[in-house]
Parts: C-alpha cells; sequence; structure tokens
C-alpha cells in the first residue's frame, strides 16, 4: 500500500543537522560534514589521563573501572549483564577535556566569612591528575585527594572515597575547612552522568545501549532511577549515602557536549542551592527550600550517594524498602483536583513526627488508621490552587517532602479550558490573506494576544503540532464536555474554515493536510503582511510551496479527530451540530485517515501521535454498518502494523528517538494480536515514564526537544507534562485493563492522564509544557502543542475501581466510600463517560450521557451505575459495556434496554437513573 525504508532512520548528530523534508525533520549526511559540533570535541585537549590506564574493580552487584588518574568512572556494569554499561564509556575518550563531567566530580559553590559573593569551583573545569589516598583497608577501592584538578586558593579540602558498605558501592565526599575563616557552603552538586547520549545510534542500538534517568527531587528520601530505553532490567538506583539530601536538579550546561534532539544534556544531584537560589534561580519557585551549611575552621562534612540494582521498574519502590529508604504512594496521584479526597500511603521503619504544607493551608493532611502496619495512611486534599509541598519529618530527623499540584475540580477545568480556546484564542478576520477567519489560532498567555505571525509557519499556521493545538484541544473538549454555544463556533471552524483551507479540494487529493495555512511569500502579500520585528530568514519559515506540502503524516489525525468529533456530537445528541449531517464528518474523518497512508507515506510508517482517533474511527464504521469503508481502513492499518511487527523497536518518527509513536503501535499491535510487539512498547513506555512522588515527574512521559518548536522559551530542556504525557497513558492504561492487578501500571498510565491537565491555568490557557529548569520551574508562554495532551485526555479519562493487597479498595477519579459490602465511588472524574472496574475486569463507556457514582457489591458481585439527568440535547444515553480477555465469566444488563449500534439505549430521567449490571454464572 505504501513503501516502507528497508531499515530505521539513524539519530540525527544535531540540531545544527536537521532539514526540512515534507514537514519534518531530518539528517542530512552532506550537512553533518560541515556542521558536526561533536567534531568540536575531538580538538580539545585530553585532560582525563585515559593513557595512564583504569582501576578494575568487582563488587557484589557492579563491575567498576575507574580512570586511575582523575578516578572517575570509565564503566559500570551490573554483574547481572556485564555487556552494558550504564556511563557513556563509548565516548570516553572523546569526552576526556576539560568541563566534561564524569560520575565522580563535584561542584562547589562557596564564601568565606566576610564575602558576599559565591565562588565556583568544579572537579571538572581545568583536570589534573588526583592524589591518591592509601586506602588502608579492604571495604575502600580507590581515594583521592581532589586539591590537584581544583582551582587554587579553594579552602576547603575535597577527599573522594570509592567503597563498599555492607557489600554496596558508595561514592564519598569528605570536605574540610582548612582556612582561618568560616565557610559557608552554598551549593553542592554531585554530577550524574549516565548514558544518555543518542548521537548517531539507530533505534535498536539505542534501546540496547542507552538510558533516560529520573529524579525523585525528595531530600532525604530522594533518588535517581536510571532505566534501560528497553524497559528491561537492571534499573540502577542512585540513593542518598547517610545525610545527602536530593535538594534540587541541576541541568549541567557548561559540559560541551552537544546537547539536542539526541542529548537532552546531564544533571547534578544538588544537596544545597541556596547560591544558585540567590543568582541563577533568584525567579523561580524551587522543588524544596535551598539550604547551606557553615563549616568553622578545621570543620569537617561529608556527602555520598550509593548504587544499587532494582529487578525492573517495576520493582523500584519494594527495592528501596529493602534498602530501609522512605516510599510514599499517592493515590490517585499528585495532581489534586480540590474535589478529591486522596490517600497518601508512607512506608518507612520510623512513625512520621511532624508534617508541613507549604504554602500554608495549600492542602490539609489528615491521619486515617487502616489497620495495616506496613504504612501510615493519610487522607490528603486541595485547598489552594498552585503547587504545594508536603515536607514530611521521621522520628530518626529524615526528611522526605511531597510535591503536590492543586487544580479545580476536573469539570471545571475542562469549562474553563474550552471557554477560553472560544474566546480568548478565537480568531475573526474576514480579511484575513491566509483564510484563518473563524479559528481557534496560537495564544501568547505572557502577553496576552494571539499568535498571528511567527517565524515557526506552523504555529499561526493552524497545523503541524504546534499550530494545530488550539483547534485541536477545542473540538476533544466537546467531546468530554459539549457545550452549544463552543459547539456552534467550532462546526463553522470544521466544515468551513479548516475544510476550505487546511485541506485541498484538488481532485484526488481533496482530503490532504497541508503544514500550515500561514507562510512567509512576501513577493506575493501586500507590503505590510508580514512585522519586521520577526526574523523570517530561517528555515522554519516556509514559503507557499512549502506550506501547501501534504506529505506529513503527523498533521492528518488532527484533521480526523476534529471530524470525528463532531461525528459523534452530531450521531449521539440532539440538536448539537446543526452544519452538516453526521455521515459528512464520519465520511471525512475516514478519508482523511486513508489520505495519510496514500499521501503522506513516508512518516506513515511510523506510529502517529493520536493515532488512537483512527482506531475509534474504525469501530464506529463497524457500529455504522460500513462495512466497505471498515475493510479498507482496516486493511491499510494492519499493512502498518505488520511493518512494525518486522521491528525490534518500531517507534522512529521523523525524529531520530520519539515517545510519541508508541500511542498506535501499541493499539493496532494489540489489536491485530501481535502481544510480543504490545508488551516491547508497554517496556519502553516504562523506560521514559515514571512514578514518582512529585507531580511535575510522576507519569510525565519524556520529552526534551518541543520547545524548540511549539513553545516560546525555546530550548533543549525535559519538558515537565508535554504531550507525551496524555498520549502514553493511552497504552499504558489500555494495557493495565488487560492486566488485572497491576497497580504499579495504573498509577504511571493516570499519572499520565492527570498531567495532562495539570498545567491548566485557573482561566483555562493550556501551555506547550512546564519547564523543568530551577531557573525556570512555570508553564510556558505559548499554547503550542498542548492540543494533543489534551487529546489524551478526551479519549482516555476513566475512573478505576480496584483492590490492593497491601493497599485496600483505591479510586482514580473518584471519592470511595464502603457499607458493609458495598464499595461505593461518586465520580469526580472530568469527563464521567469511562468506568473500569477492576475486580469484575469490567469496562463502561458512554458515547452520550455521564456518569454519576457507581457501587460494587464484593459479595454478590452486583453492580449499580447512576447516570446523571436528561438535558435536551442528550435524552438518552449509549452505553458500551465489554470485559477483559483474560476474565471469566460476564455480566448482563437489565432487561427491557436494547440495543444499537452495539449500545445500550438508555432512556435519561429529570433524575438519577440506575442501571444494574448482574454477574452470570462463570
Amino acid at each position: 500500500m505504501f513503501p516502507f525504508v528497508a531499515k530505521q532512520k539513524k539519530l540525527c548528530k544535531t540540531l545544527n543537522c536537521l532539514l526540512v523534508i515534507a514537514g519534518g525533520l531530518l539528517c542530512s549526511s552532506e550537512r553533518l560534514i560541515a556542521q558536526d559540533p561533536w567534531k568540536n570535541l575531538e580538538s580539545k585537549p585530553a585532560t582525563l589521563g585515559l593513557e595512564k590506564g583504569l582501576l578494575s574493580f568487582k563488587t557484589p552487584a557492579f563491575r567498576l573501572q575507574l580512570v586511575k588518574a582523575s578516578q572517575t568512572v570509565a564503566t559500570l556494569q551490573s554483574n547481572v549483564d556485564t555487556v552494558f554499561d550504564f556511563t557513556p564509556h563509548d565516548r570516553l575518550k572523546l569526552r576526556s577535556g576539560n568541563h566534561m563531567y564524569h560520575l565522580g566530580d563535584l561542584n562547589i559553590r562557596l564564601r568565606e566569612q566576610g564575602q558576599t559573593g559565591w565562588k565556583s569551583y568544579s572537579t571538572a573545569s581545568g583536570r589534573q591528575e588526583v592524589s591518591p589516598i592509601s586506602t588502608g583497608g579492604k571495604n575502600v577501592l580507590a581515594a583521592a585527594d581532589l586539591t590537584n584538578t581544583l582551582p587554587d586558593g579553594m579552602p576547603i579540602r575535597v577527599e573522594r572515597y570509592w567503597e563498599l558498605v555492607d557489600g554496596q558501592l558508595v561514592l564519598l565526599f569528605k570536605l574540610k575547612n582548612i582556612s582561618n575563616r568560616v565557610v559557608e557552603l552554598g551549593s553542592l552538586g554531585i554530577p550524574m552522568i549516565f548514558n544518555n547520549i543518542l548521537q548517531g545510534k539507530t533505534l535498536e542500538d539505542a534501546h540496547a545501549t542507552n538510558v533516560f534517568y529520573d529524579p525523585y527531587i525528595g531530600k532525604d528520601a530522594g533518588y535517581l532511577q536510571v532505566t534501560r530505553l528497553n524497559g528491561h532490567g537492571p534499573v540502577l538506583l542512585v540513593l542518598p549515602f547517610n545525610k545527602t539530601p536530593f535538594e534540587a536538579y541541576n541541568p549541567l550546561l557548561d559540559d560541551p557536549t552537544p546537547r539536542g534532539i539526541d542529548f537532552e544534556g546531564f544533571y547534578e544531584w544538588m544537596v544545597h542551592s541556596k547560591a544558585y537560589a540567590e543568582n541563577d534561580w533568584s525567579k523561580a519557585e524551587p522543588w524544596n527550600k535551598p539550604t547551606a551549611v557553615s563549616l568553622n575552621p578545621g570543620g569537617t562534612t561529608e556527602y555520598g550517594v550509593k548504587f544499587i540494582l532494582a529487578a525492573s521498574p517495576q520493582d523500584i519502590e519494594p527495592t528501596l524498602k529493602v534498602n530501609n529508604r522512605p516510599v510514599a504512594i499517592g493515590i490517585p496521584g499528585y495532581v489534586l483536583p480540590m474535589d478529591v479526597d486522596a490517600k497518601l500511603f508512607l512506608s518507612y521503619s520510623k512513625k512520621v513526627s511532624a508534617l508541613q504544607v507549604e504554602p500554608q493551608g495549600a492542602l490539609t493532611v489528615k491521619a486515617v488508621a487502616d489497620g495495616n502496619a506496613t504504612h501510615q495512611l493519610y487522607q490528603v486534599r486541595g485547598k489552594i490552587w498552585g503547587r504545594a509541598r508536603l515536607t514530611i519529618t521521621y522520628q530518626d530527623g529524615l526528611i522526605q517532602t511531597v510535591n503536590y499540584k492543586v487544580i479545580k475540580p476536573e469539570a471545571e477545568v475542562l469549562k474553563d479550558y474550552g471557554h477560553f480556546l472560544t474566546h480568548e484564542q478565537w480568531f475573526e478576520n474576514q480579511s484575513d490573506p491566509f483564510g484563518r477567519d473563524q479559528s481557534v489560532i496560537s495564544y501568547d498567555y505572557e502577553s496576552k494576544k494571539q499568535v498571528t505571525q511567527d517565524s515557526r509557519a506552523w504555529i499561526p499556521g493552524l497545523s503541524d503540532e504546534g499550530g494545530a493545538g488550539g483547534w485541536l484541544g477545542a473540538v476533544m473538549k466537546e467531546v468530554v464536555q459539549p457545550d452549544k454555544a463552543e459547539i456552534a463556533r467550532l462546526q463553522v471552524f470544521v466544515g468551513h474554515t479548516m475544510w476550505g483551507n487546511i485541506q485541498h479540494n484538488e481532485g484526488e487529493q481533496k482530503y490532504g493536510v497541508k503544514k500550515s495555512v500561514f507562510y512567509y511569500q512576501p513577493n506575493e502579500m501586500p507590503p505590510g503582511t508580514y512585522s519586521d520585528t520577526i526574523n523570517y530568514k530561517t528555515w522554519a519559515a516556509w514559503d507557499r510551496k512549502a506550506a501547501n506540502d501534504v506529505g506529513r503524516s503527523y498533521n492528518y489525525p488532527h484533521v480526523a479527530a476534529a471530524h470525528w468529533a463532531l461525528y459523534r456530537l452530531a450521531r449521539y445528541h440532539t440538536g448539537l451540530v446543526t452544519d452538516k449531517p453526521w455521515a459528512w464528518y464520519l465520511q471525512n474523518a475516514f478519508h482523511t485517515s486513508m489520505a495519510m497512508v496514500q499521501l503522506a507515506p513516508y512518516y506513515a510508517q511510523y506510529g502517529q501521535m493520536e493515532g488512537t482517533v483512527f482506531y475509534l474511527i474504525l469501530m464506529d464504521l463497524k457500529a455504522e454498518g460500513w462495512q466497505k469503508e471498515a475493510n479498507e481502513l482496516e486493511l491499510a492499518m494492519k499493512a502498518r502494523a505488520d511493518h512494525w511487527r518486522t521491528l525490534l523497536y518500531p517507534f522512529g518518527s521523523e525524529m531520530p528517538w520519539d515517545s510519541t509513536g508508541q500511542e498506535e503501535v501499541y493499539l493496532w499491535s494489540d489489536y491485530f494480536g501481535y502481544a510480543d510487539k504490545a508488551a516491547t512498547t508497554i517496556n519502553a513506555i516504562f523506560a521514559y515514564m515514571p512514578t514518582i512522588p512529585h507531580w511535575g515527574y510522576n507519569g510525565s512521559a519524556r520529552r526534551y526537544w518541543d520547545f524548540l518548536y511549539g513553545g516560546k522559551l525555546s530550548r533543549i530542556e525535559r519538558q515537565l507534562h508535554h504531550y507525551g504525557s496524555g498520549l502514553n497513558a493511552i497504552p499504558v492504561l489500555s494495557a493495565y485493563r488487560k492486566k488485572l492487578g497491576d497497580l504499579y501500571m495504573l498509577r504511571v498510565g493516570y499519572g499520565g492522564l492527570m498531567g495532562s491537565i495539570a498545567n491548566i491555568t485557573p482561566d483555562g490557557f493550556g501551555p506547550a509544557a512546564f519547564h523543568s529548569f530551577p531557573s525556570t520551574l512555570k508553564i510556558d508562554g505559548l499554547s503550542g502543542d498542548y492540543g494533543s495532551n489534551f487529546f489524551g485526555y478526551a479519549v482516555n479519562s476513566a475512573v478505576y475501581l480496584t483492590h490492593d493487597a497491601d493497599l485496600g479498595w483505591l479510586a482514580f477519579g473518584g471519592n470511595l466510600t464502603q457499607s458493609g459490602p458495598w464499595v461505593n465511588v461518586a465520580i469526580t472524574n472530568g469527563s464521567r463517560s469511562k468506568i473500569y472496574i477492576a475486580p469484575a475486569a469490567l469496562w463502561l463507556t458512554l458515547k452520550a450521557g455521564t456518569f454519576s457514582k457507581i457501587a460494587y457489591n464484593t459479595t454478590t458481585k452486583k453492580i449499580l451505575v447512576w447516570l446523571d439527568r436528561k438535558y435536551d440535547d442528550t435524552p438518552v444515553a449509549y452505553l458500551d459495556v465489554s470485559q477483559s480477555p483474560v476474565k471469566t465469566g460476564s455480566y448482563t444488563v437489565e432487561k427491557n434496554i436494547a440495543k444499537k449500534r452495539g449500545a445500550y439505549v438508555i432512556p435519561l430521567l429529570n433524575g438519577l437513573r440506575q442501571v444494574t449490571l448482574s454477574p452470570s454464572a462463570d
């Protein structure tokens, strides 16, 4: 049906090599020859001392090699897999110059008594051979005085020790004030250097040899998890040794290793951060209170980390418990709508002695006795919108922090979002030369202005992710919370603006989706059309021909989703859509789906963001009895899935590595019965989508380049809850519904689901993502590609009821109470249209109507659901009922309820309507 490349692309080497090809960003080998910044590293003098050899050690868990001259890490391998190296050993020679950090380095900022400014010192800035210290015992592998490799005049002597403590590998720094004045340590950072450099790797190589790592910035309870890209174990955990709090996580921007779409950069574990907070981060609100420590003349202190292994990402928390580390589990997570009664389970050998909430009153935290000795349970409720920090002090003095984000009740978030899009972002200009009149356009929240021009053509051009984000989010909002006035505007956009401008109407290409409506062609436009304050001399300022290109497949799901959304609203509601009949929208959704594989075949070989919409369209074609169209679409999707089945890691895209194709790869692999590829996909997602007691990282699928393409503050940076969160939550939660009892999977997926709406402001603005650099820690100012994130929320938002052997009955998306054998959930979830009851493996979805509450009887297994009252536009509910294939037995809906298009048609009442589902005999 369409050509596939025989071998997956090699990863791009640098952002400087990007070229525009069919709307995508690909490498050009010709340009690489002249513009490869890695070549610059080769010209730097080598100072690491590799020529003097390596020191080799074997510990109970690791094989460790140190560069003899620097005593920094050359290799770190587990004894389980002695081929895989957690560190970038393959680039050790290339990265052997000054300012290139290695595991074992140290950064310090300090000031002596009487001084006002901070002085910076680093073991990597001007390397000299360190002075070995006699170990004097079998537990010390190597030790050195670092004076030689630190700048002159430093009033602190630093000694570094690699040692075994109770059989575990420890990196320890001992500091002593050798001056005659008090010295204040304002920052102390331990660089965490692991192999996340993807440059020059195929996808197969990257998944086999590279890692991603995520921080729990939780003070004394903090840790770093280092996970292989394939999601397999072992997982490396970096833990505090003695009193070494994880206070902040700082990017090492002075390391000259080229950062780009194939290398996110390195970070350091900051024990103290006051010196940065006073200067570099003065405009940001840090995750934790910045601290410093003072050393009197002759005074000493020490800090260290230890390295342990967990068998898999799912085994991280059990491994922490075995090592007597505090474990916090938040249910449903750390994004708290104000109407949700959340739970926080704390597991540690010592009792809690104190709790502190900042800002004061932002949370209420109440201890709850549940009779389980393995944890301490607290009920948490969000009270004040915004970030909130819970500081937990245990009886032994250990301090743990959990960072929450309090938001409005989900239904209010959706209402605000829809209003903002169809008012502040609603663009009206009948004389607009680009035909954007009656559309939802990009928005700059900092300047409070619509973005009608930008050097990146797609931003004001209503297409690609960065320009389609506004209108995509707007139409998907109506799927979960219809508003007649908003829909009135959006059907004009879809039926006229989008149909007439974003899509071609020329012969066979009438469904081809342009890259952009806006373009830079000054010779064809009247004077004054383009602002003279914008630099249009860039590759991203597409001319008319480039903007009209229909070869970028990633634009098609947005358009297909818009048609599908209005199809659903027209088909299952009354009077909401009046511009076109329901069949017109479904037909266009189908043809747009087919046009993607016909007109944009190169990128269509990869999984698409929002590719879930093609599955939803296929299901609706089947429900409508449109068998010819359904067969054609299914055949096209199977051809793609068959290709993915031939690849070890079928997650390519226009980027070298991506975190959004997995959504569709999993969906079709599962649909067509390719269980091995579906499992490979879920494992890969676990590598970059963690569960961590921190709202910004919990369920946050890794993405670090899209601020360049869809953001206002443009830089390579770990994006917190970029659209990968919402989209990756789709396969994770789908897999959870098939794999009963896997609470880890539910927590990861639900973290991504809630992360997708975490950054929406109180007035409804949806930003591209949240900036993770400690110098910023705020949302981006541009709406950008947020719509794809909300798509994930709209099609995936659901309530989950489950039971865990240790934690008991749990609800995600509702407030749980128990009365005798009945477990009740009052629904707080924003869409109120989907419910999964894990003990019954029952999946209930509504195409119209909303759920109010549910009840599950633990004795009889009977299920009661209550539907909300009827409205003029929603007189009946359409209920689909399905079960996981691994569950035996089935449920029947009460008699006298007819079915249409596979769904139960339930007339609604002026009040709540109860529906009973009864289990049949197994």
